[in-house]
């Protein structure tokens, strides 16, 4: 967790208990849980919403590359027919 050590955690927390005193500490860490909690909430959201964007993207691509080939295979379509047309004619 943030590349915080066993070790480091234990200090930090007989720092803040000196510090903040025995009382104020479970408030703090409640607070603390609360806010945690907060953000990973915000951070999935976005995480979410990151994706949500990058899958519309990729429909709309496909959907382009698709109209793009029906209009490439009608064209091709049309001068196949318009050749043969010709041929008949002469």
């Amino acid at each position: 967790m943030f590349g915080i050590g066993g070790t480091e955690l234990l200090v930090i927390l007989v720092v803040a208990l000196v510090v903040l005193g025995p009382s104020s500490l479970p408030k703090l860490a409640r607070t603390l849980g609360r806010a945690m909690g907060e953000f990973r909430r915000v951070s999935t959201e976005f995480q979410r919403t990151i994706n949500l964007e990058a899958a519309e993207e990729e429909e709309k691509e496909r959907a382009r590359k698709a109209a793009e080939a029906k209009a490439q295979a009608t064209a091709a379509a049309a001068g196949k027919a318009e050749t043969s047309g010709e041929g008949d004619k002469a």
